[in-house]
């Protein structure tokens, strides 16, 4: 259903008039729409301050930067602003906004007489290496008559410098060049610094803008005044490229299409659009020779490390990327609502692109690489306490992806290049893995043993890959071994929650680690080891019932630590064991906690545990799969109702104040993490 929220606000004055804004939401009005958003250097938003109206405001990168990205469209004559906010024209007016799993469609009244929809179509091909490499989106926009009555339509976009370098005082270079069927802007940093950024920005690689070479095509490259200004006063552009290459913000340089639509009726008219970066080279990455080696961007395998090829490959491929995109919304809605209603719909399918933004594809089909960018907290690349939380939505939609997330940790840590006897928390900050030699990375042993030794056994059980369980298993073990040490009672140490700080004997720590050792016990006879881990983790767990659980309580729940029966905690950790489908975990657990969550809920959420009214989504929806109906439906609720109502404004946060559902006073911002694919918990268990 389309969200019964309508929005009324006074979004521009022009030329003494005021334009009001009315728009629709479905499923939801979210914190922020997705526009292109396909890898960590190809992501930008709207945000909605509160409402997401496209016309007159910029898109922005996660990081809030302003991406320049103007739209404007005339009907006879007359000019309007659809996206961006360079010109004083006044604005179209939004009637909806509707996200699915792929797209950002929003439908647009162009003064009464033209309907104006443009749809953001960020791909996810979970099930296609080549297709997924690409770091490129779709923008279709169709015209057609509202009145019934032909009208002139002319359709404008362009984008700015401020893609290709957050630091706006570098110089770019251009050309407007042409392929066999395509029209096309070229514009890169002149200084490229491989493997080096600006506000989280790429500062290497080459930006395309492209679009279709139809006869009613124009295009212009030059200063953000002229070639807007030429626009709308002649609704063309002149075909020239200003040879003044110079500073981003040094009279702004704009790369502009222009679509001569002709005289629309009622049939839609549609043109295209495609915007992305190529790059060589992703990532720096120290592999099983312990060097720093260059990590090829995977398109260039199958575009045979020709831009133009890789450009217009992406443009033709479009009606199977919608069709495919059509079919991917359809699953993941369908799937959604059997197993936790529309609410848990409104959720999913906000989520798809963040998690996959997150990701940079590299090597060689014979090898291919997925290394994760940790958005926003503090740009680490391969933190394996964030690929723990967005494994959910990988073993869901194509297990096999999985493996090349695990894969450059394996390789990283069976060099010997890492020297402690657990498990490493990252390889270093994004996009150089070199990972730590001198082992001073993130402390977090206990959670990074037990994380590794899971995601490793739910790779091995989906696909049915039992040879990389044996190609592991030593270091597997040793993991192991330090479970055996430290997991029934937990040393003062971070877990992956460690906006909190440390602390000593935490009993959804130990039990993760617990877990990892009955998963450790399965591993061993899948590769006909000898086991004792199962025997070690049996014993451990009717200790940590003793230890964990507070029944001197109306309610009986675990505690946050052990002894202090004064606190609880959200006790996501248990889902491991239905996730492995271990049954060890007693039911009786999994019962008490959905009991109890339902007595300390907020408006938003459960609190994550009794130090803030803090919570965090992935691990709320953690909780939702494997509690009772009652619970499972609050939780998912309490989270839908937080997505349509919270102050926050930017890419989905995962971290927000259960009571007020705005960012943790006092705490991290966090935005536009992969850890949302957390959310997709209860569709990722065996079915």
């Amino acid at each position: 259903m389309w969200s019964s929220k309508i929005v009324a606000i006074v979004a521009a004055t022009c030329c003494g008039m005021t334009t009001v804004h009315a728009s629709t939401y479905k499923p939801a009005r979210p914190p922020a729409v997705p526009l292109a958003v396909r890898t960590p250097y190809l992501n930008s938003w709207l945000q909605c301050e509160p409402e997401c109206l496209l016309p007159d405001n910029w898109p922005r990168h996660w990081t809030t930067q302003t991406l320049g990205w103007q739209g404007l469209v005339a009907v006879n004559g007359k000019v309007f602003n659809w996206m961006g906010r360079a010109f004083q024209n006044p604005v179209v007016r939004q009637v909806s906004l509707e996200y699915t799993s792929t797209k950002s469609i929003f439908v647009f009244d162009v003064d009464g007489k033209v309907d104006l929809t443009v749809t953001f179509l960020s791909p996810v091909f979970a099930d296609d290496l080549s297709r997924q490499s690409q770091q490129f989106s779709y923008i279709s926009a169709k015209a057609k008559s509202a009145d019934g009555k032909t009208h002139d339509v002319r359709l404008y976009m362009d984008v700015s410098g401020e893609w290709a370098s957050g630091d706006h005082s570098q110089k770019i270079t251009w050309t407007h060049d042409k392929t066999h069927k395509l029209d096309y802007h070229a514009f890169e940093r002149t200084e490229q610094v491989e493997y080096g950024e600006n506000g989280e920005i790429a500062a290497w690689g080459r930006w395309y803008f492209t679009t279709g070479s139809d006869s009613g095509l124009s295009w212009q490259i030059g200063s953000d005044q002229i070639v807007r200004s030429q626009f709308a006063s002649n609704q063309t552009l002149a075909n020239t490229v200003d040879a003044t290459f110079r500073a981003v913000q040094e009279d702004w340089p704009v790369f502009g299409f222009s679509h001569n639509l002709g005289n629309v009726g009622t049939s839609d008219v549609e043109r295209l659009f495609t915007l992305g970066l190529i790059q060589d080279n992703v990532i720096h990455f120290a592999g099983i020779n312990k060097t720093l080696d260059a990590v090829p961007g995977l398109w260039q395998s199958y575009f045979n490390h020709d831009d133009q090829q890789a450009i217009d490959a992406f443009y033709d491929d479009y009606r199977y990327a919608a069709t495919h995109s059509g079919e991917l919304d359809d699953r993941i809605q369908q799937d959604s609502v059997k197993v936790g209603g529309q609410d848990y719909a409104t959720i999913t399918t906000l989520a798809v692109r963040q998690s996959f933004g997150a990701l940079q594809f590299g090597g060689m089909p014979s090898k291919p690489y997925i290394f994760l960018k940790e958005i926003s907290s503090n740009s680490d690349i391969q933190t394996v306490d964030v690929i723990f939380p967005a494994y959910p939505i990988l073993l869901y939609l194509n297990a096999t992806l999985a493996r090349y997330l695990l894969d450059p940790l394996f390789e990283n840590q069976e060099s010997g290049a890492y020297p402690n006897k657990w498990a490493e928390h990252d390889l270093g900050t994004f996009p150089v893995a070199k990972g730590y030699p001198s082992g001073n990375d993130e402390p977090m042993p206990l959670e990074e043993c037990g994380n590794m030794v899971i995601m490793t056994l739910a790779y091995a059980e989906r696909t049915g890959d039992s040879n990389f369980l044996e190609e592991h298993y030593p270091i597997l073990s040793r993991w192991a071994e330090f479970l055996v040490e430290d997991s029934l009672i937990p040393s003062n140490q971070l877990s992956t929650d460690d906006f909190a700080g440390t602390l000593a004997n935490q009993t959804n720590l130990a039990i993760k680690g617990i877990i990892g050792l009955k998963a450790m016990s399965r591993i061993a006879n899948l590769t006909s080891s000898s086991d004792n881990w199962g025997t070690i983790a049996d014993e451990y767990l009717e200790q940590w019932k003793v230890l964990a659980i507070n029944n001197d309580t109306d309610l009986p729940h675990t505690t946050l630590s052990y002894g202090d029966k004064n606190s609880y905690g959200l006790l996501y950790n248990i889902y491991a064991d239905k996730l492995l489908d271990l049954n060890f975990v007693d039911q009786s657990i999994f019962d008490m906690q959905s009991k109890f969550y339902q007595s300390i809920a907020l408006e938003y959420a459960v609190p994550l545990d009794t130090r803030h009214t803090w919570t965090k989504s992935d691990w709320m929806m953690f909780a939702a799969a494997v509690s009772g109906p009652d619970t499972k439906a609050m939780l998912i609720n309490k989270l839908a109702n937080w997505v349509g109502n919270t102050t926050t404004n930017r890419a989905m946060t995962d971290l927000y104040d259960a009571e007020t559902g705005g960012y943790p006073q006092d705490g991290p911002t966090f935005v536009a993490r992969p850890v949302v694919g957390g959310i997709f918990a209860l569709l990722a268990l065996p079915s």
